[in-house]
């Protein structure tokens, strides 16, 4: 039997890892990988213990793009739905997602990366958004993610160029949350990932959505599903122990809830 392409893990505390598992290839995506992707996020969909996500890559690398050495099986069209049913996953998902970037992020890994909520990238890791070199369009959302987190020109000049960008570079112009030095980087994802574990999952859950759906709302729209939102949230479990917590002056515990 092969390797698994994809490994998931869930911690005692609800955080779920996804790690890429072609080492030997970077990580670079190919049909099994996207099956076992596409099956591990909808286990974490499913599964009430996990509280947050975190994606990597195993090795020096967290994904590679496509692997361009594998027949695009079972066919061209075929396989960009299921690789964007993929992305589409990872952005829906109703819980907080983490991006752990070391490495190259290249082609497709680079968009893969950027499909999450919070990006965390080690300074000399390396987004390249290497498409029109290898004479092709964007995929992985970044025709949709790159232009909302840098603004359309830069977007332009990122893709029509071909450019890598540095994890440095990455973090300064925005496109990715945090770069820091590669030895701070577990433990910076740890610390968020630990945060976001223990928040209120239902409430984090309708932020995302919101925010996700922001950039194709009317200010009414936005203003009317905050009061949805938030009438819902005021009757909830959470809100109820997010009072009390102030009120004692202590630390919510929303897991209990």
């Amino acid at each position: 039997m092969s390797e698994p392409a994809v490994l998931l893990d869930v911690s005692e505390s609800g955080v779920a890892t996804l790690t890429l598992n072609r080492p030997d290839r970077k990580n670079g995506l190919n049909k099994q990988m996207v099956d076992e992707t596409i099956v591990a996020l909808e286990s974490v969909w499913a599964d009430d213990r996990c509280r947050g996500l975190v994606m990597t890559g195993a090795g020096t690398s967290f994904c590679s793009g496509m692997d361009l050495s594998e027949k695009i099986l079972p066919d061209e069209m075929t396989f960009m739905r299921r690789v964007g049913h993929l992305c589409s996953l990872i952005h829906d998902l109703p819980l907080p997602v983490i991006a752990k970037v070391r490495g190259g992020a290249v082609g497709y890994g680079a968009n893969l990366a950027l499909c999450a909520d919070l990006v965390a990238a080690a300074d000399d890791a390396v987004f390249g958004e290497i498409f029109a070199e290898r004479g092709l369009s964007i995929d992985g959302g970044g025709s949709w993610l790159v232009p909302r987190l840098v603004g359309l020109g830069r977007a332009k000049e990122i893709m029509f160029l071909a450019a890598r960008v540095s994890g440095a570079e990455a973090g300064e112009m925005g496109l990715v949350n945090r770069a820091v030095p590669a030895a701070e980087l577990d433990a910076l994802v740890d610390k968020w990932a630990d945060r976001l574990a223990d928040g209120p999952r239902r409430a984090l859950s309708v932020i995302k959505q919101q925010l996700n759906a922001s950039f194709e709302r009317s200010f009414a729209d936005a203003i009317e599903a905050e009061a949805v939102g938030q009438a819902l949230s005021f009757r909830s479990k959470e809100s109820r122990e997010g009072a009390r917590a102030f009120f004692e002056k202590r630390s919510p515990d929303f897991r209990s809830c």
